[in-house]
């Protein structure tokens, strides 16, 4: 971003108060192992200032409009302007257009050629460019969501049946857990749901659409009639079990892929990201007499968690019973129950408890039945793991009682609960390593403190996430797990007993040593797993 201003980029933003001398030499010394980044976007990418002012400062120092672009503010097709080629060789995007004029962001204002290129390109379908500037980085990402799964498996002009199947195939290679079709005014788009983000694969000509769902339908033994809600399964890939749901929207049909592999083998419980503490596992999962759950909101590894868990007790001596929706890995010595449209969890569970049962696994409690019923088998000889929905291992008990379940039944039975969240590794492929900064510092100590935390920074480095083939030019590949473990202690379980409340509990566990999710982020951030941004993303801790 260099330009017009009298004095360097980096002076100026300093003269308004925005960065720090040292700010300057934390962003001069990246630049020199980075020769082709501007200083703007290193104070960006460094986080040495917030991006908004930055972007505003830069803008008015360049004495152009400027303006933090991100993937909500772009309302047009922009493939209908500009190829994806031609706006990643000029590091540019469209984004608004209206009454014969258009909105374009370039990382560089001053890069003359691209400027006239776009500006050409767009008057050629009479449009009249309106010029604005934002970080490269944002551009990249937008650009790399938009087009940067595409390959030439996807051929867009071929037979329906040759692309549904190379859209899935496709989805398979680039580690997908879910397909989205997306009908929409005059496009579909299909998006990869990828280590938890959305990313755009391939647009499609909205005539395509009643081809799509029939196809879809076809494939998923649905009703083809029917607009209505309907859920299938996929069966054509041997090393898939693929559920299909389909909703009505206003622009069509909308499905949803969720790509289940066979036999992908289980993680033991340390590589998952739980603390490795055998006492701490001990503690929290060798239990008889008692339920364990494992707290988080969908999509956040739970079900993972207890396949580990059970792994870890799996033993010849014990018969363990599962009870899932569905049974998404089969494994040699349980008894796996999957439930239908016909059963619940409750009738599973009835069942199950007539079959001499010592661990049950119910894949999760969703009702007060069966949380009765889960609780009076953790009181009579069982070991019940679960999973519920909630924000974090506190409100487990708040969220039982909600169900109706008593206070003396919770304290007498729930021997722990875990809560977790997935955040996104580190791709060690293109990652740039680095010193951590002031501000970095700043945030994670004042963070740590509040839990009685120290953080030794020496010798520990941190990332700058790049972005190439491997991770599908995200910068991260795969997830880890950030865990926190409520051990139900005699003193936790007398204040449950005594209708303590949620504060309550957190401030009495704190005593004790709790330690809640945001401690274990931050110590995968200080061993260089994750990104300080990354976790806040997760968590929004600052």
């Amino acid at each position: 971003m260099a330009g017009k201003q009298k004095q360097p980029i980096g002076i100026e933003l300093a003269k308004r108060n925005l960065i720090t001398e040292n700010d300057i030499n934390s962003a001069l010394e990246y630049k020199r192992n980075h020769p082709g980044k501007k200083l703007g976007d290193i104070i960006n990418i460094l986080g040495l200032c917030d991006p908004q002012q930055l972007i505003e400062a830069i803008g008015d120092i360049l004495d152009e409009k400027a303006i933090l672009l991100k993937e909500s503010d772009i309302k047009i097709n922009i493939q209908d302007y500009i190829s994806i080629d031609i706006m990643k060789k000029n590091k540019a995007i469209p984004f608004e257009e209206e009454a014969g004029r258009i909105k374009v962001c370039f990382a560089d204002t001053t890069n003359k050629r691209a400027i006239e290129t776009i500006r050409l390109l767009l008057l050629n379908k009479g449009l009249v460019m309106i010029k604005y500037i934002t970080f490269e980085s944002n551009i990249e990402k937008i650009l790399n969501s938009i087009g940067g799964l595409t390959t030439e498996r996807i051929n867009p002009n071929g037979d329906i049946t040759g692309l549904i199947d190379n859209i899935i195939k496709n989805g398979m290679e680039k580690r997908a857990s879910d397909i989205h079709f997306e009908p929409m005014q005059d496009i579909i788009r299909v998006r990869y749901r990828i280590d938890g983000e959305l990313i755009t694969a391939i647009t499609l000509d909205n005539e395509k659409q009643h081809q799509i769902i029939g196809r879809l339908k076809a494939i998923s033994n649905m009703h083809q009639e029917k607009q209505e809600s309907q859920d299938g399964r996929i069966l054509l890939y041997p090393d898939y079990n693929i559920r299909v749901s389909s909703q009505k929207n206003v622009y069509g049909e909308k499905f949803v892929l969720r790509l289940l592999k066979k036999n992908s083998g289980i993680k033991k419980i340390f590589d998952l990201g739980f603390p490795d503490d055998e006492k701490l596992v001990k503690k929290s999962f060798k239990k008889r007499n008692s339920i364990t759950i494992i707290a988080a909101p969908t999509g956040e590894g739970k079900t993972t968690t207890l396949y580990s868990i059970i792994d870890l007790l799996n033993k010849p001596e014990l018969n363990i019973t599962t009870i899932e929706d569905p049974v998404e890995i089969r494994i040699d010595g349980l008894n796996q129950v999957e439930i239908d449209s016909k059963t619940t969890f409750s009738d599973s569970l009835r069942t199950v408890l007539r079959q001499d049962p010592d661990i049950i696994l119910l894949g999760e409690i969703r009702d007060k039945e069966t949380a009765e019923i889960a609780m009076r088998a953790g009181q009579t000889g069982h070991y019940v793991l679960s999973t519920i929905h909630t924000i974090d291992s506190i409100e487990v008990i708040t969220r039982l009682r909600k169900m109706g379940i008593s206070n003396y039944d919770i304290s007498s039975t729930l021997a722990s609960s875990v809560s977790q969240r997935l955040v996104r590794k580190v791709c060690e492929h293109c990652s740039h390593e680095r010193e951590f900064n002031e501000n970095e510092k700043e945030i994670m100590n004042n963070i740590a403190s509040k839990y009685g935390v120290e953080l030794d920074f020496t010798g520990k480095k941190t990332y700058d996430v790049i972005g190439c083939e491997k991770c599908n030019n995200t910068g991260f590949y795969n997830r880890i797990a950030i865990f926190e473990v409520l051990d139900i202690n005699d003193k936790i379980r007398e204040l449950i007993a005594n209708n303590a409340s949620s504060m309550e509990l957190k401030n009495e566990a704190l005593k004790q040593g709790f330690k809640p999710l945001i401690v274990d982020g931050l110590n995968k951030v200080l061993n260089g797993i994750t990104t300080l941004n990354e976790l806040n993303n997760k968590l929004v801790i600052y």
